[in-house]
């Protein structure tokens, strides 16, 4: 059975009087472990290349981030919006910034 409410925000909400099951739950931290062995698995691999391995784990962040946000936090849920917003434009911040100081100490 699934009631209507009103969030903070204005927007209408469809919550389900059960609560959400511990499977997505369970199966979110399995993939953080996962992930979590796999980014020391790889940094002790001695054969790997260093490009490699930093591009692997910037890769296993992300994807561990989203994971995160997306079951943990509850973003995939309606009535998101403008915590997703806010976070976007927060990264596209810290991408401006950094993106700027490399450019200003590799280029000036």
């Amino acid at each position: 059975m699934q009631q209507a409410s009103q969030s903070p925000a204005g927007d209408y909400v469809r919550r389900s009087r059960t609560p959400e099951g511990s499977r997505n739950h369970l199966i979110t931290f399995v993939i953080s472990i996962v992930l979590t062995i796999l980014a020391f698995a790889a940094v002790m691999i001695p054969g790997l290349s260093r490009e490699f391995v930093y591009s692997l784990l910037v890769l296993m962040a992300i994807l561990q981030v989203l994971v995160q946000l997306g079951i943990w936090m509850h973003l995939k849920d309606r009535g998101h919006f403008w915590a997703i917003l806010a976070m976007i434009f927060g990264g596209l911040v810290v991408v401006y910034a950094v993106v700027s100081v490399l450019f200003w100490t590799w280029y000036q």
